[in-house]
C-alpha cells in the first residue's frame, strides 16, 4: 500500500485526514514556555484566542528526524511505500528532517517531494496525491506526477490584519499604522518556496478584484481540485466565494482553515484560493 504523509502546516483537519487515510504529523507551537502539538493539543480556535492576547508571536519547531524515522519504519517494515509531502524547505527544516530519516533507513520505497509551498496549496497537492493513490498509482508515479504539478501551483491570499506581520518584524510599525488607516490589504503568494507580496489593494472589495485579475492572467485548470482557505474568518472567505461562484460551481473545491503554522504570521481574517494553472 502507498502511505501518504504530510505535516500540520497543510491545514487539513484531523477528521478529513482520517477520512482520506493519510498521516499528518504535528509541528510544535510554542507560546513562551508552553508548547503544543498543532491540531492535537491546540485547536485552531484555541490558537487564535491565544494569538489575539499574545504580546509576542508564538514560534514553531520542526518535526524531528526521530519522529519521521519512527513513522517511516512502521510502514516500510509492513511492506508499504511512502510519499512525503511537507512544508517548503525554505520555510521550515521539516523537509530536511524527513530526508535525514529517509537516509537513516536507506529504503528506496520512501519518496519525499520538495513541494515549495504550505497551507492550503500544500493541501491541494496532498489531495491530488490521494486521488492517484486511490487509482492504484505507485509511490514513484505519485511523487513524479506531483513534482510535475508543483510549478503550476498558484495561491493568492489577502492579509486582513497587519498586526502580526508587524509583530514578526516583517513590517515596520509606521507602515502597519499607515496601511491600517488606509485599509490597505497586501495580496500574497508563495513563489519558489517563499512568501511574496504580489500586490496591494485598498479595502476588501478591491483585494478580491485584484485576485480576480491575477486568476485571469493565471487561469485555473479544471482537471484538478481548487482549495479555498481562511484564518478563523469564514465570512471573509464567503465574500471571495460569492465573487467566484460562477467559476467555482464548475470545479471540485474544498476548504481549509489556516492553523497555527501559517496563522502565526498571517493572523486572523486572511483568506484566499489555491489551484493548478491551466
Amino acid at each position: 500500500m502507498v502511505r501518504i504523509i504530510t505535516d500540520s502546516s497543510c491545514d487539513l483537519s484531523l477528521k478529513h485526514c482520517a477520512e482520506i487515510n493519510i498521516d499528518m504529523l504535528p509541528i510544535t507551537v510554542h507560546f513562551g514556555e508552553e508548547h503544543f502539538l498543532a491540531n492535537i493539543e491546540l485547536t485552531n480556535k484555541e490558537f487564535y484566542e491565544r494569538l489575539n492576547k499574545a504580546t509576542a508571536l508564538p514560534t514553531t519547531s520542526q518535526i524531528t528526524p526521530t519522529t519521521f524515522e519512527e513513522t517511516f519504519r512502521k510502514y516500510i517494515d509492513a511492506g508499504d511505500e511512502i510519499v512525503g509531502l511537507f512544508i517548503s524547505s525554505k520555510l521550515s527544516g521539516t523537509f530536511q528532517a524527513a530526508n535525514i530519516a529517509k537516509n537513516a533507513i536507506g529504503s528506496e520505497k520512501i519518496h519525499l517531494v520538495e513541494t515549495l509551498t504550505t497551507t492550503f496549496s500544500l493541501a491541494l497537492l496532498v489531495e491530488e496525491a490521494v486521488k492517484m493513490r486511490d487509482n492504484n498509482f505507485s509511490a514513484k508515479e505519485i511523487s513524479d506526477s506531483i513534482e510535475r504539478i508543483i510549478p503550476r501551483v498558484r495561491i493568492w491570499a489577502v492579509i486582513d490584519d497587519l498586526k502580526y506581520l508587524k509583530m514578526g518584524g516583517r513590517l515596520s510599525a509606521t507602515s502597519a499604522f499607515v496601511a491600517n488607516i488606509l485599509s490597505i490589504c497586501p495580496i500574497i503568494t508563495i513563489e519558489n518556496g517563499l512568501v511574496e507580496v504580489v500586490g496591494k489593494a485598498r479595502g476588501k472589495k478591491a483585494a478580491i478584484a485584484k485576485i480576480e485579475e491575477l486568476i485571469k492572467k493565471n487561469p485555473i485548470s479544471s482537471d484538478y481540485s481548487v482549495a479555498l482557505g481562511h484564518s478563523n474568518e469564514p465570512n471573509a472567505l464567503d465574500n471571495l466565494k460569492s465573487v467566484f461562484r460562477p467559476t467555482l460551481k464548475k470545479l471540485d473545491t474544498f476548504e481549509c482553515e489556516v492553523g497555527c503554522i501559517v496563522g502565526t504570521h498571517a493572523g486572523p481574517g486572511a483568506y484566499g484560493i489555491a489551484y493548478i494553472l491551466r
